[in-house]
């Protein structure tokens, strides 16, 4: 016999934990009911974290913004705040997935399932992302980068939960990137993806950039070589096909069902090249 609890408060959250250490924790279980369907997993206590007030909604921090950990990626693409701090997140939710599963899924379980192919996650990585986590008797921040082990593996101690995610807002930025390649236009799994910020002087030159890739690791893949190879330099074909080869060689892909690890390493590094869209003569296009 299965139990399932429908909490209202933090404080009931912390009662059932202490009672059920064995529950499992879910939001909007886009997952978790794929995994029990199948048969993967078949957990005797289910919490379900909907109705948890606190863990839910958008916060104006002044320089930062904190997002609740069960706030639904439609939620977040239906939010001003987000669209104008974060477009590259933005960009990534409404690549997520479908409408129902958007309306369904959350932030935070896109987080803790941890898959390299998680469409919110390169750019969360890019935009340096914190959790925040808490137990009943202690809060801690952590960067997402530390907090991702793996696919499945999240830096979670016992009767923790992660409530929510902290983005500081970062307007430097004139080029907001998010692409992913897939086997279809619509509701694909990525075999890989990559999300870039850049800052672009008016004469071509980057000036900062920061960029990462989903589907081509264990985790999501970033080049601090690749990055450092950009700057100064102009944003031209020539510029981006040396970092390309940067980081053609540095990722690590797999082999599995929708492509080969040799083709997904070809894709991390011509995604790179999608950032010529953004030379001078384009941001004039858009600015006139």
């Amino acid at each position: 016999m299965r139990e399932v609890f429908l909490p209202r408060t933090v404080e009931e959250l912390w009662d059932i934990m202490d009672n059920f250490p064995d529950a499992v924790l879910y939001a909007g279980g886009t997952d978790l009911l794929v995994q029990m369907r199948a048969g993967h997993t078949n957990p005797s206590h289910l919490v379900c974290l909907e109705r948890v007030e606190a863990l839910h909604g958008v916060r104006d921090e002044g320089d930062d913004v904190l997002i609740g950990a069960a706030t639904t990626h439609s939620g977040l693409l239906e939010n001003p705040l987000i669209r104008k701090e974060f477009p590259i997140l933005a960009k990534g939710l409404g690549l997520l997935g479908s409408p129902p599963i958007r309306h369904m899924g959350t932030i935070g379980g896109n987080i803790v399932t941890a898959s390299p192919a998680g469409d919110s996650l390169p750019p969360l990585y890019v935009l340096e992302a914190e959790v925040e986590i808490r137990s009943r008797t202690q809060m801690r921040r952590l960067p997402l980068k530390d907090f991702i082990l793996g696919p499945n593996m999240v830096v979670l101690n016992e009767g923790e939960v992660l409530m929510g995610v902290w983005l500081r807002k970062q307007p430097r930025w004139n080029i907001h990137h998010y692409e992913k390649v897939g086997r279809r236009k619509a509701q694909a799994c990525a075999i890989a993806s990559m999300a870039g910020l850049l800052k672009i002087s008016d004469s071509g030159i980057i000036e900062s950039a920061r960029l990462a890739w989903g589907s081509v690791g264990p985790t999501v893949a970033t080049s601090a070589e690749a990055e450092r190879n950009l700057i100064g330099q102009p944003l031209t074909l020539e510029t981006l096909e040396r970092a390309a080869m940067l980081v053609e060689a540095s990722v690590s892909p797999i082999d599995d069902i929708r492509a080969s690890a040799e083709y997904r390493r070809a894709v991390s590094g011509a995604l790179l090249l999608r950032l010529l869209d953004y030379s001078p003569p384009f941001l004039e296009r858009c600015n006139a």
